[in-house]
C-alpha cells in the first residue's frame, strides 16, 4: 500500500482524522507492507522531520526526495523498518548487504548537498520554525475561504490548497488563469487542476506569507 500522507498533487488532499492509523492497522492485519511517500510531506513540511513522525504512524518504508538535498542536486532515498533491513541484509550473498545500483547512484555531488543540507536543518532549526510559521499560514490561506471561485480551503504545516470552482466546460482553466496572474506580480505558484497549491519555502517570513496571499487574492478579482 503506498500513499502520500498528504496528497500534493492530487490538489493538497488532507487525510480525514485517523485514515492512517486505519491504513496502518489494516496492512498489519493482513501482512502488507505501508509505504509512504513524503517527497512533499517529508524534511519538515509539516513541523516534523516526515509526516510519520507529525500523524504518529510508522511505514514499513519511506521514500523522500526534493527536501533530501534542499532540491540543489537531484536525490532520492528510502527508509526501512528493522524487519525489512534485516531480511535483506540476512538474505544477501556475503559481502554484498544490497546489490542495487544504477548509473547515476552514489553520485558525490548529491552526497555533499544532502549532508549539507541536513547540517542546516538542524543548526537552524528548520523544522521548529516550519511548526511556528503554521498558524500564520493557516490564518493567512483562510483569508481567502470566502474570495471570489474559492470553493475549498486546506492547509497543513506549511502545505495548502485553495480549491476554485470550474468554469462550465473547461476545467483547469480557471486556476491556470490565477496563475498567470500571480507570476505577473510576482508570486510563483503551482496549480493542479482547479487548486491553487501552496509550499512555501522553510525560512519563510511572516510578511512574505501576507505578501504573497495578498497577491492570490487580488488575482482571484480580476478573474473570471
Amino acid at each position: 500500500m503506498i500513499v502520500e500522507p498528504v496528497a500534493g498533487s492530487a490538489g493538497v488532499l488532507i487525510p480525514p482524522q485517523g485514515y492512517l492509523e486505519r491504513l496502518r492497522a489494516l496492512c498489519d492485519r493482513y501482512g502488507i507492507l505501508l509505504i509512504f511517500d513524503e517527497v512533499i510531506t517529508g524534511w519538515g513540511r509539516l513541523g516534523a522531520p516526515f509526516a510519520a513522525q507529525f500523524f504518529g504512524v510508522t511505514p514499513d518504508l519511506l521514500t523522500m526526495a526534493k527536501g533530501t538535498t534542499n532540491a540543489a542536486v537531484p536525490m532520492g532515498a528510502v527508509a526501512a523498518s528493522d524487519m525489512i533491513h534485516d531480511t535483506i541484509v540476512d538474505g544477501a550473498p556475503a559481502g554484498i548487504e544490497l546489490f542495487h545500483g544504477y548509473t547515476y547512484s552514489g553520485h558525490p555531488l548529491a552526497a555533499a548537498a544532502a549532508c549539507a543540507t541536513l547540517d542546516v536543518y538542524e543548526h537552524e532549526q528548520l523544522f521548529d520554525r516550519a511548526a511556528r510559521m503554521a498558524p500564520v499560514f493557516e490564518r493567512e490561506i483562510h483569508k481567502l475561504r470566502d474570495a471570489r471561485h474559492v470553493i475549498d480551503v486546506r492547509n497543513l504545516g506549511l502545505v495548502g490548497g485553495i480549491e476554485l470552482k470550474p468554469r462550465d466546460g473547461k476545467p483547469g482553466t480557471r486556476a491556470y488563469d490565477v496563475f498567470v496572474r500571480c507570476y505577473r506580480k510576482g508570486a510563483m505558484i503551482r496549480y493542479t487542476g482547479d487548486i491553487l497549491a501552496f509550499s512555501p519555502p522553510l525560512i519563510v517570513e511572516e510578511a512574505q506569507i501576507a505578501e504573497l496571499f495578498a497577491i492570490v487574492a487580488e488575482a482571484l478579482k480580476e478573474t473570471d
